[in-house]
């Protein structure tokens, strides 16, 4: 039966659903490709199989082991990271990285190899996976490690999804004293301000980033909020539930997301953060998941959705880059509710697909306007790849082949090619790769 599937930034796909209880009832569909699909937050169309099929991974999400004397966790796949938190804290163990949103899948994680506030220290998350299980559409079973089927290893890694399905991963898993984070938060006004607190910052705190209010940008100046924390040596180990949630009942009119909207939304968002500057003590749930204190946040953009547009430019262009970029948008008058700036550090991603790498990183959302939106996309490209940069294919919704091609690299693309399963394939790898259903 056909069902309707939506990504996070609401595109939609009609796709056949298999829904498998226990690993042993997994099976593929035998007359169109198959895509592996978790919680639903990837932002474009990497999750989607429109007019093909998909495998839910959300029934099989048990804790297979736990070693808390080596730190290390098996689980599978479907698992998602509040799921494992909850389990974790209390026994004084956190995720070594997370995203901004603890409502993914383990098998999300690693398929988009998703990085947090510590790349600069800890890198992504696949550098803390020791092992996972891909069983291949033929019905084989693969152990893959940096020592075994290591070429299958890398491409799966920020994979999408597209080189079989991963039943089970193995992580390290690092010890905490506490889960309270011991923040402070910096309010800065210039570009250079951003790039004088992240290199301080990043030898003084283990996670760092910044919200930057993208319609303020005027040359230099740059109206930012700079976050940076440690876990505490000393507090409690507390979970903390979901709770009573925020909710968007329904995809809000497009008249109440103009420039004035986000001008007054990013100005109380900054007048917040002036008045909670400085050093405190919070829980890790605000400093780490913040939007997931608000139900459906993405139906905020209307019917039509939105984009997420996220790059990395390399350190030596990137003052440079990041402010052409700033003042293409601002000139475009369109703006971001959601803007974050970060450094990544220089550790290596061990993907083939994988987008992490040494540079600045900005991560933008913009509501779809069609064409116009597509436009403004074109000239951020051609700021990105001057410099050397990428695009996160994980987040994507558009970009070209040759954009894709620039950003993952040939010899990458030509090698995961050869690790890719033959029956598996999404909407994203047709567009990108201009490929039939």
């Amino acid at each position: 039966m056909m069902g309707t599937f939506y990504s996070w930034g609401l595109r939609k796909a009609q796709s056949k659903l298999l829904a498998p209880g226990f690993l042993h009832d997994l099976s593929f569909h035998s007359d169109v490709s198959s895509l592996p699909i978790g919680l639903g937050r990837s932002y474009g169309d990497s999750a989607l199989n429109d007019g093909a099929g998909v495998i839910s991974t959300l029934a099989l999400k048990r804790i297979i082991s736990f070693d808390p004397a080596q730190g290390i966790l098996r689980a599978e796949a479907g698992a998602s990271l509040y799921d494992l938190l909850q389990f974790l804290i209390p026994r004084g163990f956190f995720l070594a990285v997370v995203p901004g949103t603890q409502y993914v899948t383990l098998g999300g994680a690693l398929a988009n190899d998703i990085h947090g506030k510590n790349h600069h220290r800890g890198g992504s998350f696949s550098h803390h996976v020791r092992c996972f299980e891909i069983i291949r559409s033929s019905g084989e079973k693969l152990l893959c490690s940096r020592n075994e089927n290591a070429e299958l290893f890398r491409a799966t890694i920020g994979g999408l999804g597209l080189t079989g399905f991963i039943s089970w991963i193995e992580l390290s898993i690092p010890r905490i004293n506490s889960s309270i984070i011991e923040q402070e938060i910096i309010p800065f006004s210039s570009l250079d301000d951003y790039f004088d607190l992240a290199e301080e910052s990043d030898l003084s705190h283990e996670f760092t980033m910044s919200w930057i209010d993208v319609l303020s940008s005027r040359g230099n100046d740059l109206k930012g909020l700079y976050m940076r924390g440690n876990f505490a040596h000393e507090g409690p180990r507390e979970f903390v539930p979901s709770g009573n949630l925020l909710r968007v009942p329904f995809p809000l009119p497009s008249a109440t997301l103009s420039t004035g909207t986000v001008k007054t939304f990013n100005a109380a968002y900054a007048f917040k953060g002036r008045m909670q500057q400085g050093k405190s003590r919070i829980d890790y749930r605000p400093f780490f998941f913040p939007l997931d204190s608000i139900l459906h946040w993405n139906r905020i953009y209307g019917k039509g959705g939105f984009y997420q547009y996220q790059l990395v430019v390399p350190p030596l262009h990137a003052r440079e880059a990041i402010r052409a970029i700033l003042n293409q948008i601002t000139l475009s008058g369109e703006g971001s509710f959601l803007a974050v700036l970060k450094n990544f550090g220089s550790r290596p991603s061990e993907g083939l697909l994988s987008f992490q790498r040494e540079g600045v990183t900005l991560a933008l959302d913009f509501r779809d306007l069609g064409p116009e939106t597509l436009r403004l996309f074109d000239r951020l490209d051609r700021i990105v790849f001057e410099a050397g940069g990428a695009l996160y294919p994980a987040k994507d919704g558009r970009m070209s082949h040759d954009a894709f091609i620039k950003s993952v690299g040939e010899e990458k693309l030509r090698l995961f090619e050869q690790q890719k399963d033959p029956a598996f394939s999404s909407s994203f790898w047709r567009r990108v790769m201009k490929e039939g259903a």
